[in-house]
């Protein structure tokens, strides 16, 4: 996932309530790739991009979208 990517991805988790934070994979390069971390505060950050990205795309597909249904 790159930069252009993150923004809607912490968007999906923040609408979702899926826990995480989106660091840059190289703090020197964010407009590389990014990763999602999660980080207790005791010890050390753990890469969880994998299970964010099914649990968003798990969420979105049991959430309903707007919109109409047409029937015949």
């Amino acid at each position: 996932m790159d930069a252009y990517d993150v923004a809607a991805l912490y968007e999906a988790m923040r609408r979702y309530g899926i826990p995480g934070t989106l660091v840059p994979q190289d703090p020197k390069n964010p407009e590389g790739p990014w990763r999602v971390v999660d980080h207790d505060g005791d010890g050390p950050r753990q890469d969880i991009t994998d299970d964010v990205l099914a649990a968003v795309d798990t969420a979105a597909r049991r959430h309903p979208h707007r919109g109409f249904v047409i029937t015949s």
